[in-house]
C-alpha cells in the first residue's frame, strides 16, 4: 500500500546505441551529430546532477531497540544528487523515530534510492527501497507525535498508510517545502528539522512532477544518509 501524506482535496488531489566497425577516426574538424550530442534535460534544475533512476532493493530488517539519548545532538546528513542538506533528529520529542532512522541509515536503507514524490508548495518524500511508495524496511515502530506539532516548512516527518495509527513509520521520510502542508494534522511521526541545506530542498521541491502521483519528471538520487553525533 501507498505511504502517502493526505491533504484536503482542496489543496491538493493527493492520497505521490551501439557503433560500427568502420567508423572514421575523428578529426580536428568534426562535429557531433545529432546522435552524439547528448540531449538536454529541460527538466534539470541547475546544481542537479543528470542521474538515472536506482534499481529497486528490497529490505528486510527486524525493528531495533535503538533510541536516541534526549541529552545528545544527532544530525542526518542527506547527501543527493542535488547536494547535501542535513536534518537535526529532534532526540527529545522522537527518541524511537529517530532511532529507527539512524539504524537504517547504519544499515544503508536509504543508500541509493530516491525522492519519489514531490509535491510543489507542499513537501517532497523519500526512503523508499522500492522506489515507488510500496517499499519499506520490513518493520514499524510507533512513536505518538506531539500534539502541538506544525508541519511547517523544513520540518521532516515520516509517511505512512492511511489504515495505519498515528505516529507509525517505516522507512519512507518527507520534508515540508511550503505552506501546503499546514492543515495536515498531527499524525505523522516527527523525524526533524532541516538546520542546513533548506536551498537544496527548495531546489529538489521545485523539480516538475505528476500532478496526480508526485513522480518527478528527472530523478533525484540519495545517495546516502548518514547519522553523527555532535
Amino acid at each position: 500500500m501507498l505511504r502517502l501524506i493526505a491533504v484536503l482535496t482542496a489543496c491538493l488531489a493527493l492520497v505521490l546505441a551501439g557503433c560500427g566497425d568502420d567508423e572514421p577516426e575523428p578529426t580536428a574538424e568534426a562535429t557531433p551529430t545529432a546522435e552524439e550530442t547528448p540531449e538536454v534535460n529541460e527538466y534539470l534544475p541547475e546544481g542537479c546532477e543528470d542521474v538515472e533512476v536506482p534499481e529497486p532493493k528490497e529490505v528486510s530488517l527486524d525493528a531495533p531497540d535503538e533510541k536516541l539519548d534526549a541529552k545528545k545532538t544527532y544530525v542526518a546528513t542527506v547527501s543527493t544528487s542535488c547536494g547535501d542538506f542535513k536534518i537535526t533528529l529532534d532526540a527529545k520529542r522522537a527518541p524511537i523515530t529517530g532511532g529507527s532512522f539512524k539504524y537504517m541509515a547504519d544499515e544503508k536503507v536509504f543508500d541509493n534510492t530516491t525522492f519519489h514524490r514531490i509535491v510543489s508548495d507542499f513537501v517532497i518524500q523519500g526512503g523508499d527501497p522500492a522506489g515507488n511508495g510500496t517499499g519499506g524496511p520490513g518493520y514499524t515502530v510507533e512513536e505518538a507525535p506531539p500534539s502541538d506539532l506544525a508541519y511547517e516548512e523544513g520540518i521532516v516527518a515520516m509517511a505512512k498508510t492511511g489504515a495505519e495509527p498515528a505516529g507509525t513509520s517505516g522507512s519512507q521520510f518527507f520534508v515540508v517545502t511550503g505552506a501546503g502542508a499546514a492543515s495536515l494534522p498531527p499524525d505523522y511521526a516527527l523525524l526533524g528539522e532541516v538546520s542546513e541545506g533548506m536551498d537544496v530542498v527548495k531546489t529538489i521541491g521545485s523539480i516538475q512532477a505528476d500532478p496526480n502521483t508526485g513522480q518527478p519528471a528527472t530523478p533525484v538520487v540519495i545517495k546516502s544518509v548518514s547519522v553523527t553525533e555532535e
